[in-house]
């Protein structure tokens, strides 16, 4: 069963994110902020996916990004940005720090199920 580290400050957006991928038969670990994703990731569980939102309180997106490519663990771990922001620079700067991709929101949860399980593959 795949595992997947989920990181955004919207419970909305987290229960939406969680029905689909765990509709998938995927196993989601859901965290509120960056901080509480990169304490989760640290915890020691193996994840074959993060999944993370760019703007969150205590540690944005690209912080936890960088924070998770400097463990041996995530070094290969695919990333992905869910996100409100669109503007290249914004885009770049995941690239820079380590993101696989980006998916904007308002998102269909069809589309993140299928981005997900590529990005798993």
């Amino acid at each position: 069963m795949n595992s997947i580290l989920l990181a955004d400050d919207s419970t909305l957006i987290r229960k939406i994110m969680v029905a689909a991928l765990e509709g998938e038969g995927w196993h989601v670990v859901s965290a509120v902020d960056g901080q509480d994703a990169l304490e989760k990731a640290k915890a020691g569980e193996c994840f074959d996916l993060v999944i993370t939102d760019w703007h969150m309180p205590r540690m944005d997106g690209d912080k936890l990004i960088a924070e998770l490519r400097a463990m041996p663990e995530f070094d290969a771990t695919p990333i992905l940005v869910l996100t409100s922001e669109s503007q290249d620079h914004f885009k770049q700067v995941a690239r820079d720090v380590g993101a696989n991709g980006w998916l904007s929101k308002p998102f269909d949860p069809d589309s993140l199920v299928e981005l997900a399980a590529q990005l798993m593959s």
